[in-house]
């Protein structure tokens, strides 16, 4: 999995969300995929956890959220995946779990 970007998704599709774009590799198959991480939902998993709102934050909760499609297979067929408020909760808890360990 490579990072690509994150973007504040309002210039790109007049979203309020940010967006991060990861490439995953296997072989000679490339596929792109862009988690779009609501901004809503974004402000109140970061006041629900004390945590500030930021790039490095959005970023890994991105690729904790794409890695948890990868395993599952959920939402896997989708360029843009879009998790909700309590996707982002438990992606969250996994990020801080393995920090943790």
């Amino acid at each position: 999995m490579e990072f690509k970007w994150l973007l504040t998704a309002i210039s790109l599709r007049h979203s309020d969300s940010v967006d991060v774009k990861f490439s995953l590799r296997c072989d000679d198959t490339k596929i792109d995929k862009t988690i779009a991480l609501r901004h809503p939902d974004l402000l109140e998993l970061s006041e629900k956890t004390g945590r500030p709102l930021t790039d490095p934050w959005c970023s890994r909760l991105a690729a904790m959220h794409l890695k948890n499609v990868i395993e599952t297979g959920e939402d896997m067929e989708k360029d843009l995946i879009t998790p909700s408020l309590e996707q982002l909760q438990q992606s969250n808890a996994r990020l801080f779990a393995n920090a943790a360990a």
